[in-house]
């Protein structure tokens, strides 16, 4: 049977992936408590990566993108965590991390791109904290990395 929040993506034509593996000595998530923690999710879709320094306004719908991507990577860790999407009782917090050049000051429109789509999918649940910060570099080049925080039930 399908979820509330499975038939939301199925309806925005999202597939979600299996759960990608952890690229270093870490874990993909922890729960503690009613609380799931989630590693990083970088922007990588089938098996490639959304890549590039963020550095003008046009960079900004590419980050969004990218950003949207991590969302759907995050999901994919809840669903292998919970098993269940419809568990999802709050999005707490989100760290979005953006490829940027120094001059780039919008990292906050990029993360919208996964901000967005939490609230899409999972509504008032989806309304998040949230930090967008700019940084030198990422792993593999990526333009974006999103960390969260989920409480369940």
């Amino acid at each position: 049977m399908t979820g509330t929040v499975e038939a939301k993506l199925a309806a925005l034509g999202i597939t979600i992936p299996a759960a990608s593996a952890p690229a270093a000595n870490y874990v993909p998530f922890v729960i503690s408590g009613n609380q799931l923690w989630i590693s990083g999710q970088i922007s990588m879709a089938n098996g490639s990566f959304m890549t590039g320094k963020l550095a003008g306004e046009g960079d900004i719908e590419a980050g969004r993108a990218a950003a949207r991507q991590c969302a759907i990577n995050l999901i994919a860790q809840i669903k292998a965590a919970l098993g269940d999407l419809d568990r999802v009782k709050r999005v707490v917090k989100l760290v979005g991390f953006v490829n940027s050049s120094p001059d780039f000051t919008d990292q906050p429109k990029v993360v919208n791109g996964c901000s967005d789509l939490f609230v899409e999918v999972f509504g008032d649940a989806g309304r998040h904290a949230r930090s967008a910060v700019g940084v030198a570099q990422l792993p593999f080049n990526v333009s974006v990395e999103v960390e969260a925080v989920i409480e369940f039930a």
